[in-house]
């Protein structure tokens, strides 16, 4: 085979990958626009299918069923809560809890659709166990990523004070987002992510 035909064969086969990942992510968004809209019932395979705009034998292909699509939705929401906690190098350790802090409180965590998707998603651990062993895990985790930034911008707070910390912020920030449903006070949102700062940067 000629370097000119292995490249296009890599190309090729870089395209296909690319495009089936594109539809996986197509799929997803759908899961989580008919679990934002509709709610857990409304997620069918063929429901699925229809919203992401592919056939239903891809989706098939994909995903087992309809548990193993939502529980793939929910580690993409997992994937999206580790970003708030994700430090950034570039900053002081300080400015990494505050930025990280602030996160929760951005606009498009505050729409009534990703608010809605969101309960909905707290919903779904009382559904399935495996929705609820997701749902702690990803919580575990998340607090665990709090704690690596109170610890990096507290470094004289034992393990367990940052861990505890973590949980109160955890609390605040659940709140904010429940609150927010039923509409949102910017004001009180600016203080409870102030509250936040206080509960983990205090001496």
């Amino acid at each position: 085979m000629t370097s000119r035909s292995c490249a296009t064969g890599l190309l090729a086969s870089r395209l296909v990958s690319d495009n089936s990942s594109d539809r996986q992510v197509r799929i997803l968004d759908a899961v989580l626009e008919l679990l934002s809209t509709k709610g857990i019932s409304g997620v069918s395979m063929r429901a699925v299918a229809r919203e992401a705009g592919v056939s239903l034998g891809l989706v098939n292909y994909h995903y087992v069923d309809k548990v193993g699509l939502i529980a793939a939705a929910l580690r993409r929401i997992e994937d999206d809560d580790l970003a708030i906690v994700a430090p950034d190098p570039s900053l002081p350790a300080v400015d990494q809890l505050k930025v990280a802090l602030g996160k929760v409180a951005k606009p498009e965590f505050l729409t009534a659709h990703y608010l809605a998707l969101r309960l909905q998603l707290w919903a779904l651990a009382t559904a399935n166990e495996e929705f609820a062993r997701i749902n702690a895990e990803a919580q575990e985790r998340y607090r665990q990523g709090l704690v690596a930034l109170i610890a990096g911008a507290r470094p004289h707070l034992s393990q367990a004070e940052c861990a505890n910390r973590a949980a109160d912020i955890d609390v605040i920030q659940n709140w904010i987002w429940l609150s927010a449903l039923i509409g949102i006070d910017h004001r009180a949102v600016d203080r409870a992510v102030r509250q936040c700062e206080s509960i983990a940067l205090r001496d």
